[in-house]
């Protein structure tokens, strides 16, 4: 006897379990579980089971079985608005000021959870409601979390500098805003890392104290040298160097500064900074031959690379006299943003600290003011000048005189 479907469910005894009531049941936000399995709970109960937080994450099992057998109660777009409805608003992801902080440690969960959707069950996203509800939800989180580099596309590059041939305009495409925002993101985070590493260093009131933060910075920078990160490397010496740490003579003298010297010498900006050119194409080599991820990095001096990129094109035309496309100089062009690229593309060897990504995203930095104000606290004036500038700030930012 040929089998069909409905021939299938005939002989399925539905619903009948001789264990099914053999322990008592216990209720967890309409969740019902008896022998510590969900056993039963109204639909809304496992949407929002579904759905992970900033410190809850669904289990596979519960992902596959429930998107497996939640089609028979409602469409895959109407669980997804759904889903994407309740993170919109437990998540607030319409407030007009979004709390970036918990939004990143949610926004990985969330695409992960997506993902998983999309790889188990692909045909889901067929429908154009499904596409529009992820978009929209991708759309609200990455802002949260733009200054990785991973996010950096490589015509962005062009898009920053090149002018509109076509119309022999002047307009810089840097202008629009949508298409460099990740490019500018990273240069912003470079920023950050700099004013964040002077703060640290400024803010305790102890010499002593400011003298252990200097020499920890200093093994962060050299740990960012050997694995080949020289953002965050330039980064950090730049933020050592900024005038306000610089003039903390009395705090230096406690410094081994043996090492920070080193790491100095690799980032100076003589001969177009040669001594990093030289280490950044040993790196680059190093990531060629490698047998492990952790020696495949290579994350270049951004504001440098922007620059390279800046002065190819504006060096040379994009057409040849005879009217024809310089193709040579994109080849040039594609050569360096293509090395990027993979570089870019490098899994990470290692293991995300929430706390440390925590603290690096919100703690609070001081102005260029505000760094002076602390350092004269700190170490007194030296000069008039000195004095006089510590006098103001003192008076518009402490209301002292």
């Amino acid at each position: 006897m040929p089998q069909t479907l409905s021939s299938i469910s005939m002989f399925t005894p539905c619903g009948f379990s001789p264990h099914l009531h053999s322990a008592k049941e216990d209720d967890q936000g309409g969740l019902i579980f008896q022998d510590g399995n969900l056993a039963s709970a109204s639909l809304d109960a496992l949407i929002q089971h579904l759905i992970p937080t900033t410190d809850y994450y669904p289990e596979k099992a519960y992902i596959f079985t429930f998107l497996l057998s939640s089609r028979l109660f409602i469409e895959p777009h109407e669980l997804l608005s759904r889903v994407c409805h309740k993170c919109i608003e437990q998540q607030r992801l319409d407030d007009p000021v979004l709390d970036k902080a918990r939004i990143r440690k949610f926004g990985p969960k969330l695409l992960q959870l997506l993902t998983e959707w999309t790889e188990t069950f692909p045909y889901d996203f067929q429908e154009e409601r499904m596409i529009g509800h992820l978009k929209d939800m991708i759309d609200r989180i990455a802002p949260c979390d733009e200054e990785r580099l991973s996010h950096i596309g490589p015509e962005e590059f062009v898009q920053a500098f090149v002018h509109k041939d076509s119309l022999d305009s002047t307009k810089s495409c840097f202008n629009e805003q949508k298409k460099t925002s990740n490019l500018e993101a990273y240069v912003k985070w470079f920023n950050r890392l700099c004013y964040l590493v002077a703060t640290e260093i400024c803010m305790p009131a102890k010499k002593k104290q400011r003298a252990q933060v200097i020499e920890f910075f200093i093994d962060v920078a050299r740990e960012c040298f050997n694995i080949g990160n020289f953002n965050s490397l330039m980064a950090i010496i730049s933020g050592m160097n900024m005038s306000p740490v610089s003039r903390l003579k009395k705090t230096w003298s406690k410094v081994k500064t043996a090492k920070f010297f080193i790491l100095e010498h690799q980032m100076d900006p003589t001969g177009n900074f040669y001594n990093y050119r030289t280490a950044l194409r040993g790196a680059a080599h190093r990531s060629l031959t490698a047998h492990s991820n952790r020696e495949k990095i290579v994350i270049p001096f951004f504001s440098l690379l922007i620059k390279d990129i800046y002065f190819l094109n504006e060096g040379c035309a994009n057409r040849l006299p005879n009217g024809h496309v310089n193709f040579e100089k994109f080849l040039e062009l594609a050569k360096q943003v293509g090395e990027f690229i993979t570089w870019k593309q490098v899994e990470c060897p290692f293991e995300q600290d929430h706390n440390i990504i925590h603290y690096l995203h919100t703690a609070p930095i001081f102005t260029e003011d505000g760094l002076y104000l602390a350092s004269y606290e700190s170490e007194s004036p030296e000069n008039q000048i000195e004095k006089e500038r510590w006098k103001s700030l003192r008076s518009t930012i402490l209301g002292k005189t």
